[in-house]
């Protein structure tokens, strides 16, 4: 799998699993929290969740096995980045007629 393909999936799927526990989190939550923020609650409660389901599955995926990391970050290894970017492509530009 392509470095590109690894670092979209290890993005997308804990986002994926942060909106399903988002959802969730909404399910359950009083009808007088949310007719007092009026709306703001998924505004709000998306970036939380998702900030802290994906720094949790960060801190665990080195206890968990293969298969789980999969599941839960969509690949079992991170991308590897280079250190050096690619050769940039020289802009051409046309030659005056002379």
């Amino acid at each position: 799998m392509s470095d590109q393909l690894t670092s979209w999936l290890r993005t997308v799927v804990p986002g994926l699993w942060s909106a399903l526990i988002a959802w969730l989190v909404t399910l359950g939550l009083p009808m007088s929290f949310t007719s007092t923020v009026s709306g703001l609650g998924n505004a709000v409660i998306m970036p939380l969740v998702l900030a802290a389901v994906y720094a949790a599955l960060r801190q665990l995926e080195a206890k968990m096995p293969p298969w789980l990391t999969v599941l839960f970050l969509g690949s079992n290894r991170p991308p590897a980045y280079s250190d050096t970017p690619p050769p940039a492509t020289p802009a051409t530009s046309p030659t005056p007629a002379g």
